[in-house]
């Protein structure tokens, strides 16, 4: 007996009804989707291309406002005044941020450790200070560092000592790595303590049976679980580093004489734009500053997530 092949069955094509499913399916994922992207394009997107639109014009006294190309970013590039304050930026980085984040690694490492009695109390202490506004905090800071009416000069009177004047210009960068640090050691360590408990117990249990001891348990289970916390931590502390404004405009007010208007890139974009009336130049520093920190925070990234 011999068995006949079955003829295949032909492919019907989709049908108009299941297209349309399809369809009704895209537009209720567009419909949770679109307020985030119409949010993200007025105030992501439209400001960064109304400022490129801005760098490639300038003002001139004759003439008017006309296109002049790539010209004011060369003479960002050239300009000595922004190259001084990203330098003065770079410094109180390179100082500031590794302060910061291992005053913050070390302060959550105690909490968890389960050795550090009321560490309840200590968490919120320490996180504490970031709910204070930086404008408040600055303004507090540049009472306490006042040599006439504040806490250093009631302590020369009282004392009849000369304490350096945290404003001058010798000490202000320090004084505003001070307040930048009393600001965010908190912020950093809930960033650090969350990753510490989330890591596995078993890799404590396992350190344990092979005799490490708390050091060892320190670094070679702690800090490479938290890997990717202690990354993210640096390069929010780039970016911030490079962002610092608040601070120097506040206490411009109080040391005219140390903080000048181009102290920091912000502050000089910010003079440029609303004291100089320099609205095209503003802009093309800003975004000179913006590449600037996007490459260092990628380079950061790279080599911070780089497996050994």
């Amino acid at each position: 007996m011999t068995l006949l092949p079955t003829p295949a069955k032909a492919v019907s094509p989709p049908r108009p009804r299941a297209r349309f499913h399809v369809g009704k399916q895209a537009l209720v994922g567009w419909g949770f989707a679109g307020p985030f992207v119409a949010v993200f394009a007025l105030v992501f997107l439209a400001p960064i291309g109304y400022a490129l639109y801005l760098s490639l014009f300038r003002d001139r006294l004759i003439g008017g406002t006309s296109f002049v190309g790539l010209d004011n970013y060369t003479q960002a590039l050239t300009d000595a005044r922004f190259w001084e304050a990203l330098t003065r930026v770079g410094l109180f980085l390179a100082v500031q941020v590794p302060i910061m984040l291992g005053i913050a690694l070390l302060v959550a490492l105690a909490i968890d450790s389960g050795r550090l009695y009321g560490k309840g109390f200590f968490r919120i202490s320490i996180f504490l200070p970031y709910a204070v506004p930086a404008v408040v905090a600055s303004l507090m800071w540049g009472f306490i560092y006042g040599t006439r009416f504040g806490l250093v000069g009631n302590i020369n009177d009282t004392f009849g000592v000369s304490l350096p004047d945290p404003l001058s210009p010798s000490l202000v960068l320090a004084s505003i790595g001070n307040i930048v640090t009393w600001e965010f050691v908190g912020y950093n360590m809930l960033i650090f303590y969350s990753a510490l408990k989330i890591v596995p117990r078993s890799l404590y249990e396992a350190a344990a049976i092979d005799g490490a001891g708390e050091w060892r348990v320190v670094t070679s289970v702690k800090l490479p679980a938290i890997r990717g916390s202690l990354v993210i931590a640096t390069i929010f502390s780039i970016i911030g580093s490079f962002q610092l404004f608040n601070e120097p405009s506040i206490l411009q007010k109080l040391a005219p004489n140390a903080i000048t208007s181009d102290f920091t890139p912000n502050l000089y974009t910010y003079s440029l734009s609303f004291s100089g009336q320099q609205h095209n130049y503003a802009a093309t520093v800003a975004i000179v500053m913006g590449v600037i920190t996007a490459i260092i925070a990628y380079a950061v990234q790279l080599r911070g997530m780089r497996k050994g």
